[in-house]
């Protein structure tokens, strides 16, 4: 039997405590990533539909339908209902054929409050994008989910003027020897927290996906 592929960062599990919360999960990314999928920051693991160790782990946070209405024209294509949970194997073949990566702006957190909003949620440890892109040479767009991920990700990388939703902006980026422009996007939060309807969200994240990528909804 082949062994489930695991994107668990148990190192980073093991020294969590109450007050720090180190990320859970590895970074979703190789030399094939051409477009960056950047969240704030993970529930806690208790909020995790069963079985899904991945990104975007709570069943009434919508990305996963977003991304099957997009592309398969059925928000239920990665979506266990009976279980309440997601389609794990299916998504991480779905993702590596696509090239398309996922982490979070921040590698470390504080809640402010005991549940998954981001507007208790205090950063301890951003994550170092430019590290971050050069395990992914290829990819020349990151696309931000919701508030925190985006301001933190502008924060970062100097840019002053935050882009609306819907909106992006191109920054160069350098690391080490290497330089090259990447273009920054600002999407709705999957969050059913935020008021907006899986119909909309699912065509201003196809919008964006058309627009910084159109061969990727070819394939």
């Amino acid at each position: 039997m082949q062994k489930k592929r695991s994107y668990l960062n148990t190192d980073n599990i093991s020294r969590s405590t109450e007050k720090i919360e180190f990320h859970p999960l590895k970074p979703c990314i190789d030399n094939k990533t051409e477009i960056l999928f950047l969240g704030s920051f993970p529930p806690k693991r208790s909020k995790w539909s069963k079985g899904f160790d991945f990104f975007y782990p709570n069943f009434i946070n919508d990305h996963w339908r977003i991304m099957g209405q997009i592309f398969f024209c059925n928000k239920d294509f990665f979506v266990d209902n009976k279980n309440k949970t997601f389609l794990y194997e299916k998504i991480l073949d779905f993702v590596e054929k696509h090239h398309i990566g996922y982490y979070d702006t921040a590698e470390a957190v504080h809640r402010l409050k005991d549940n998954a909003s981001d507007k208790y949620l205090d950063i301890v440890k951003k994550t170092d994008l430019r590290e971050l892109l050069a395990n992914a040479p290829k990819c020349r767009h990151i696309i931000t989910t919701g508030e925190k991920a985006t301001t933190t990700l502008c924060q970062q990388l100097g840019i002053e003027t935050i882009p609306k939703v819907g909106q992006s902006v191109t920054v160069s980026v350098r690391h080490a020897d290497t330089q090259k422009n990447i273009g920054i996007h600002r999407l709705p939060s999957s969050s059913r927290a935020y008021p907006m309807p899986l119909k909309r969200k699912a065509e201003l994240y196809q919008a964006m996906l058309v627009k910084v990528c159109l061969r990727t909804l070819q394939q």
